[in-house]
């Protein structure tokens, strides 16, 4: 297991119906690793995942400055679509993209980054109902489990949670 201690991580989470193993997986394997992981909603209110899980949001995601994180991470589930169109995820999503940071995203949460024009030239996945938006706004949509371009990575879903938490953790032990 990698050393990420030192490291910085924002995860985004929707403030009803997150997918539970795409946020409990990375968060896990991240704290485990000695990352510092910061939860960002867009309520303070405690969070509720579509298994039951719950989350207490550290910041709302308005608080969020993308300079103090190492990583960016949208965890998917049907309630994730609130980013969808949101202009302060989009300027999150861009501002890690343009200085280098670990963008991470899983499920339905990729089409958050194609919307924000990040994901444009580059090969993503996401769940299979996300691939024409994907598409549509220009990623080199590939239907894999996780999928890795640059510092950008994405995952289909939570079948894929576990192997996107070890890309994120690899990524973050390679800065």
């Amino acid at each position: 297991m990698a050393d990420l201690s030192g490291k910085k991580v924002v995860m985004i989470i929707a403030s009803r119906n997150f997918r539970d193993e795409e946020f409990q997986e990375p968060y896990n394997l991240l704290k485990e690793s000695g990352a510092e992981v910061t939860v960002a909603s867009s309520s303070l209110e405690t969070a509720h995942g579509m298994l039951g899980a719950t989350a207490k949001p550290d910041i709302l995601i308005g608080d969020i400055n993308v300079a103090d994180y190492d990583a960016v991470i949208f965890v998917g589930g049907s309630g994730s679509s609130e980013y969808f169109d949101d202009p302060t995820a989009h300027k999150i999503a861009q501002e890690a993209a343009s200085s280098g940071k670990v963008l991470c995203a899983i499920c339905i949460a990729p089409s958050t980054l194609a919307n924000a024009g990040v994901l444009k030239g580059k090969k993503a996945t996401a769940f299979a109902s996300e691939a024409g938006n994907l598409r549509a706004k220009g990623a080199n949509y590939t239907g894999a489990g996780v999928e890795i371009d640059g510092n950008i990575i994405t995952a289909d879903g939570p079948g894929s949670a576990a192997q996107f938490a070890k890309a994120i953790a690899d990524a973050l032990a390679a800065k």
